[in-house]
């Protein structure tokens, strides 16, 4: 079967191509919170990245640990061509259902 990618899932991978180098756990739920005044917990956001890593969507790496972190290290997120793939493929479909509406304007057929 095919992987296919649900709304949140999209909304962490657009999240982290907007950080790229960036991204890890915390910034990645200030940018989903920033851009779409939506809270993702904590919880959600690794259970889907964990997710996501094992579809090979994502791939990560764990940086240098840091004293402000008690000694723990970030872990990165980078999107794999898979993911990147998947993005895009879902994003087009999103577009295609969204052709000829503008429900920001009340638009609808």
């Amino acid at each position: 079967m095919k992987n296919t990618l649900g709304e949140l899932e999209q909304t962490i991978l657009l999240a982290v191509l907007r950080l790229g180098d960036q991204a890890y756990g915390v910034s990645i739920r200030r940018e989903i919170a920033l851009c779409t005044r939506r809270e993702i917990a904590p919880g959600a956001l690794y259970t889907t990245l964990d997710r996501l890593e094992q579809k090979a969507v994502v791939v990560a790496r764990d940086g240098d640990p840091t004293p402000e972190r008690g000694g723990r290290a970030k872990r990165f997120y980078k999107l794999t061509r898979e993911g990147r793939v998947l993005l895009v493929e879902a994003q087009r479909s999103f577009r295609n259902l969204m052709a000829g509406l503008d429900l920001l304007n009340g638009t609808t057929r």
